[in-house]
This record gives C-alpha cells, sequence and structure tokens, in this order.
C-alpha cells in the first residue's frame, strides 16, 4: 500500500464522479503530504504521573526520546490507552506540546488525538489548529461520544478533514462499517488513514483495501496481537503498546525488508514476554528507565489489548527479565 501524497489523475477524476458532494469539499487541492512516513509502528502513548495523579510532561518527553531511540516509526496520543479522557484540555494542550517539541528534528512522526470528551467539535477543532501549528504530521479521531450513526458521523468526519491540510486518521470501533470507512475515504481528501478496531479487523482489511483501490491506508490496534498476519494482510501500521515499541519496529521492519523468518522470530519474543509482564503495565517502562519509579498512568479500565497472562509484577522483576532474555534485542 502507498502512503497519502496527494491525489493523482486517477482519484481526482474518481472524486469528480461524486458531483455535488465534492463541490462541497473546498480542501480539495489543499490536502498535504506527510511530513514524515505514516507507515510502520505507531505506540499509543502513555499518560504518566506522578503521586500527585499530575501529569510528568518530562516522562511524556522521555518516552518520545525512547522510540527515537529505538527506530520506532512513530508515536500517537493521546488516545485510549493513554486515559484520554481523564485529561484535562490544559493538560492535553501542553502534552501535544511536549511531545512535538521532544520529536522535533527526528524520523519518528507523531499523530495528536483531537476528539472531544463531549463531543464539542470546537474543542476538537482546537486540538486540530494546535496540532497543525506545532508541526504534528497527522492528527487521530474517534467518534465523539454517543455518535454511533452513519449519518453523524460522517458529516462529523467531513467537517474535521476540513479543519486542517494535516492527514486524517479516523479510529473505528462498534459497528463501524466498512461502507462507511469507504465513503468516507472517497469524500474526505485528508482521510487516507484508519486504525480500524471494529469487527474482525483481519477480515476486513482485504475489502477495505480493495474497495479504496489500495489507497486508505490500515493500521492495527488491539494490542498488536497478531502482527504477522496482519503485515500478511496488508496492514501499513501497527499501533501497540509503547513498552516493547522497539521490538515491534525491529519485527516490522525485518518483514519489510524480506526477512519474513527474523521478523516471526522478533515478534514470538514479544509474544513470549507478554506472558511474563504485561506491556500495558506503566513498570515495564519503570525497568526500561524511561519513567521515574513511582509513576503510574492516567488510563480509563479496561486498556485494549490488556493482556492476563503475566506473572511478572515489578519494575526490578521485568528488568530482570528483560536482561536475561531481551537484552541483545532491544534498542533502547
Amino acid at each position: 500500500m502507498t502512503e497519502f501524497s496527494g491525489f493523482d489523475r486517477r482519484q481526482f477524476l474518481g472524486a469528480l464522479s461524486f458531483g455535488a458532494a465534492a463541490l462541497a469539499l473546498p480542501h480539495l487541492v489543499d490536502a498535504q503530504p506527510a511530513k514524515k512516513r505514516l507507515a510502520g509502528v505507531f505506540p499509543i502513548g502513555f499518560t504518566p504521573v506522578n503521586a500527585r495523579n499530575e501529569v510528568d510532561f518530562d516522562g511524556l518527553a522521555a518516552q518520545v526520546q525512547f522510540c527515537r531511540r529505538g527506530g520506532v516509526h512513530g508515536l500517537a496520543w493521546p488516545q485510549i490507552a493513554s486515559g484520554w479522557t481523564t485529561l484535562t484540555e490544559t493538560e492535553r494542550m501542553q502534552g501535544a506540546e511536549t511531545i512535538l517539541s521532544a520529536a522535533r528534528g527526528g524520523t519518528t512522526a507523531i499523530v495528536i488525538g483531537v476528539q472531544s470528551r463531549t463531543a464539542d467539535f470546537k474543542e476538537t477543532e482546537r486540538y486540530a489548529n494546535q496540532a497543525e501549528k506545532l508541526g504534528a504530521d497527522a492528527i487521530i479521531c474517534i467518534p465523539p461520544p454517543g455518535m454511533t450513526a452513519p449519518s453523524e458521523l460522517l458529516p462529523f468526519y467531513q467537517r474535521l478533514g476540513k479543519v486542517t491540510s494535516l492527514p486524517l486518521f479516523a479510529q473505528t470501533g462498534g459497528d463501524f462499517s466498512v461502507d462507511l470507512v469507504v465513503e468516507m475515504f472517497n469524500t474526505i481528501p485528508t482521510f487516507r488513514y484508519v486504525k480500524d478496531e471494529a469487527g474482525d479487523p483481519l477480515e476486513r482489511v482485504t475489502e477495505i483495501r480493495r474497495r479504496t483501490n489500495d489507497q486508505l491506508n490500515c493500521f492495527s490496534g488491539k494490542g498488536v496481537a497478531t502482527m504477522i498476519t496482519e503485515m500478511e494482510r496488508g496492514f501499513v501500521g501497527h499501533c501497540p503498546f509503547v513498552s516493547l515499541a522497539d521490538l515491534y519496529a525491529s519485527a516490522y521492519d525485518c518483514y519489510h525488508a524480506g526477512r519474513v523468518r527474523e521478523a516471526f522470530d522478533q515478534f514470538g519474543r514479544i509474544e513470549a514476554a507478554s506472558t511474563m509482564f504485561a506491556q500495558n503495565d506503566v513498570d515495564v517502562l519503570i525497568a526500561r528507565r524511561v519513567f521515574r519509579p513511582g509513576t503510574t498512568t492516567r488510563v480509563a479500565p479496561p486498556a485494549p489489548g490488556a493482556d492476563s497472562r503475566h506473572r511478572v509484577t515489578s519494575p526490578d522483576e521485568i528488568r530482570r527479565e528483560l536482561d536475561t532474555y531481551l537484552k541483545p534485542y532491544l534498542k533502547a
């Protein structure tokens, strides 16, 4: 699949076939290509907090630097695993500024979440405008609370697509149909990426790719528990937790370099580690010296992709397991 770099002649003519609908989209010629490549491993960032439940903005920056050191392709924040519903607008604005500042000058792309807890479009608009102003590479939006009908979702995303020229990710869930995804693709020039978590994404991806002529780029979520199959079926990106993002990035790079057995081995190490400790446990990043001891996170449970198989429960124990089994493979 190719990343979005503007409409080619075939896509432009296809858009014109929508007649009046296309004429209602003033950003048709204004949509900009992504500054950085939007493909690969894009973990969902944690929101670290201290003992007073205050956001640790230094920890947010350290998380970005960890991804940069580990060759991780991107980072998205704040989304479900970030506990976005627990954050105030001020915390989100400062957090986005912190993350984008920490990413400046590197190759790790940053995708900023713009959804509002209250379905307030003006708030969403403020997040999107800030993301564009500060140099984000894309924005991502979860459907507003209580909005599930296609007749509501389509105009919402069409309106959002006109706010900025940044590439737009939509995150699906629940009953978000393939028909709706395709209609959004056909009527929103900036919508060229979807984090698909509705139904069975492994089954949906083939239809989405076929019906969008391989132009809508699919990212996986749900803990990225089936990464090898996801790559086989054409997902261009994957959104795990940050904890082992460098290993995921290594598996992705190996697979797309044609070293598929090596990719399989790398992903197997992730799966084995997940029987020892949970990737959504902040103690993993404490063990990896990304977060300070005592850090907790703003997560609204249950976290997506949470793993209940683990038996290691402290940063010291996790560090011993990492040193014993994964140290040669960790890049950060």
